[in-house]
C-alpha cells in the first residue's frame, strides 16, 4: 500500500478552443494543461477534474487518448505521465423547500462519463458549461451516478452559497440518501473538529480538496490516501475505508483562512465578533446585508455542543499553501521548482536548511512554521481570504 496525493475538485475554465466551460475559471485552466501542471508541478498523483461532462472536453479527452498522450487504466481514471486523472462533474441540484448545493460525481470511464452526459441533457439547459442546475432531485441524481457505478460527494458541504448545509438544508438527510454518499468536502473554511459537532457526518470519509479556478490553486487543499494503485477502483475502497485502503490524512487550509468562515457584513466591511453567532444585523453598523459564516453556521444546526471526531476520521493538517507565503513571489518559487521539483516537495520533504539556502531564512521559517501549523493568520469573512502574519525576522 502506497501513500498518494489526492485532489478532487478542479474545474476548467476553457476548452483548447476557446469556449467557455467554467465561466469564472482561469482561460488557461484546460484538460491537458491541468494534468501537466498536476503531474510536473504540483506533484499530485491523482486529481479529479470536475468539468468532464462537458461534450467538447470530452472531444479533447478522445484526441489525447487517440493521440496516445494518455491513457485509460482498467481500475478507472485516465493516466498522464505521473498523474490520474479521474473524471467529475460538479453539479447544481434544488430540491422543493430547500436551496440550491451542489454535488460532485465521479465515473470511472469516459464511456460511462458520456452516457451521463446524455441523461443530464435531458434535464439541464446548458450541459456544455460547469455547475449547472439538474432539474431532477437530488436523490434521482444519486441513483444515476450510483446505477453507473460511480461515486457522489457533496461539495464544500457548509460554504454560504450553494451547499448542502450553508445553504441547502439542516441535515443531509433532508436531501440526499445516506446510504449514497461516498464522502462529503469540508470546504475551504471548516476542518474535521468543525463537521463533528454534526453527528450525521460520523460515517463518511472527509476529503478536503482545492476547488481550483487556475492552475495556480491546484492543490491548496489535499488529502493522503492509502491505496494500492492510483486508479478510480483504489479511490473508490479508499473513501469505504476497505482492504486496507482509506484517507490517511486531510490537509487544508486553517479554516481561518477561508473566505467564507466568519460572518461578516457586505455594507462596513466587518469581520463579526466570533462569540455571537445569531445576530441578523451588523454589530458595528446596523446593516442587515450579512454573510452568514461557516463556523456560525455549525453552530446553529450541530447537534453536539462539543465536536466528537470519529476515530475513523485521520489527522487534520493545517496547510498553508505556499501563494500565502510572505515573500515568496513568481521568481523565488520558480528557482525552488527548479532545485527541488514539486510543491509537495517543498512543502513536505524538503529539509529547512536546503530551503534557506534556496530562498532564504525568513522564507524557509514561515514553511516550516506551516508544516508544523504554528504560523500566525489573520481570518478570513464575506468572501475573502485570511492571510498569513508577517513576522519580525529572527
Amino acid at each position: 500500500m502506497n501513500d498518494y496525493f489526492v485532489d478532487l475538485h478542479i474545474h476548467i475554465g476553457r476548452t483548447e478552443k476557446g469556449a467557455p466551460v467554467k465561466i469564472s475559471g482561469s482561460r488557461d485552466l484546460t484538460f491537458f494543461n491541468i494534468a501537466k501542471e498536476a503531474s510536473e508541478r504540483k506533484g499530485i498523483e491523482v486529481i479529479g477534474i470536475i468539468d468532464s461532462h462537458s461534450p467538447a472536453v470530452q472531444d479533447e479527452i478522445d484526441a489525447y487518448l487517440d493521440k496516445g498522450e494518455m491513457e485509460e487504466l482498467e481500475g478507472g481514471g485516465i493516466r498522464y505521465h505521473r498523474t490520474t486523472v479521474l473524471l467529475g462533474s460538479e453539479i447544481e441540484v434544488k430540491d422543493p423547500g430547500m436551496g440550491a448545493a451542489h454535488l460532485l460525481a465521479y465515473l470511472p470511464t469516459l464511456a460511462e462519463m458520456k452516457k451521463f452526459t446524455g441523461w443530464m441533457k435531458r434535464h439541464m439547459k446548458n450541459v456544455e458549461l460547469s455547475s449547472q442546475r439538474l432539474y431532477v432531485p437530488a436523490r434521482e441524481l444519486q441513483d444515476e451516478v450510483y446505477g453507473r457505478g460511480g461515486l457522489l460527494i457533496p461539495a464544500h458541504i457548509f460554504t454560504p452559497y450553494k451547499s448542502v448545509f450553508g445553504s441547502g438544508t439542516t441535515r443531509l438527510a433532508n436531501m440526499l440518501d445516506p446510504d449514497k454518499i461516498a464522502a462529503v468536502e469540508l470546504g475551504l473554511s471548516a476542518d474535521t473538529e468543525m463537521a463533528s459537532c454534526l453527528s450525521e457526518l460520523d460515517r463518511y470519509s472527509f476529503v478536503t480538496n482545492s476547488d481550483a479556478h487556475s492552475l495556480g490553486k491546484i492543490g491548496r487543499e489535499y488529502n493522503v490516501m492509502k491505496m494500492a494503485a492510483p486508479s478510480f477502483e483504489e479511490l473508490r475502497l479508499a473513501l469505504a475505508r476497505r482492504d486496507g485502503r482509506r484517507v490517511a490524512a486531510n490537509y487544508g487550509l486553517n479554516p481561518r483562512l477561508g473566505k467564507y468562515h466568519r460572518t461578516y457584513c457586505d455594507s462596513c466591511e466587518s469581520i463579526l465578533d466570533e462569540t455571537e453567532t445569531t445576530i441578523e444585523r451588523c454589530l458595528y453598523c446596523g446593516s442587515v446585508k450579512i454573510v452568514r459564516g461557516v463556523m456560525d453556521r455549525i453552530r446553529a444546526i450541530a447537534d453536539r455542543e462539543t465536536p466528537e471526531v470519529a476515530d475513523r476520521h485521520p489527522p487534520y493538517r493545517f496547510q498553508v499553501p505556499l501563494e500565502f507565503i510572505p515573500g515568496l513571489g513568481k521568481k523565488k518559487l520558480a528557482a525552488l521548482l527548479e532545485r527541488f521539483g514539486t510543491e509537495m516537495n517543498i512543502l513536505h520533504r524538503v529539509p529547512a536548511a536546503e530551503l534557506a539556502e534556496a530562498a532564504g531564512e525568513d522564507i524557509a521559517r514561515y514553511i516550516v512554521q506551516a508544516r508544523d501549523g504554528s504560523l500566525s493568520l489573520e481570518t478570513g469573512g464575506g468572501g475573502r481570504y485570511g492571510k498569513v502574519s508577517r513576522a519580525p525576522s529572527l
